[in-house]
């Protein structure tokens, strides 16, 4: 299984970039990050459907679609991770994860994904959201295999 993360913006020298790497890193599954960025100063309602279209078109094809928003679904650390053990147990190729910019996700975008899901109601820093990511793949991962990193 390969897993793209999309995501508006550029990421930073600092502890969140080292934070993120850290589990990066530890990840058995192929993993991609692909950034995109609108330079142009657009409407916030423009701006959103321009940063969905440049989203979609980072990610492969025929990945299923996980939108990172806050109206999305609270998946405790298990249910994430029974989520991915799902897809890959049924020979899901690709999975794409994608944070949206300041604005948020256009409606575009979240109706085509095929989960919607939330770290929580609080809004979290862009940055922050790949390492939470991160370690919610990592903590997947160990919890798929049985490792002893998540304990309930």
């Amino acid at each position: 299984m390969r897993i793209t993360l999309a995501a508006v913006g550029r990421d930073k020298p600092g502890p969140i970039r080292d934070l993120y790497q850290h589990y990066i890193r530890r990840l058995h599954w192929q993993f991609d990050l692909r950034e995109v960025e609108e330079r142009k100063p657009l409407p916030s309602a423009h701006l959103k459907r321009r940063e969905a279209e440049m989203l979609l078109d980072a990610i492969p094809k025929r990945a299923t679609l996980v939108a990172l928003d806050e109206r999305g679904k609270s998946l405790s650390s298990p249910e994430f991770a029974q989520m991915i053990g799902d897809w890959r147990d049924n020979s899901v190729q690709d999975v794409a994860f994608v944070i949206g910019g300041a604005d948020g996700l256009d409606e575009s975008l979240r109706s085509a994904a095929t989960r919607s899901i939330s770290f929580g109601r609080m809004t979290w820093p862009h940055m922050m959201v790949r390492a939470l990511l991160a370690e919610q793949l990592y903590r997947a991962q160990s919890i798929l295999a049985g490792h002893p990193y998540h304990r309930e």
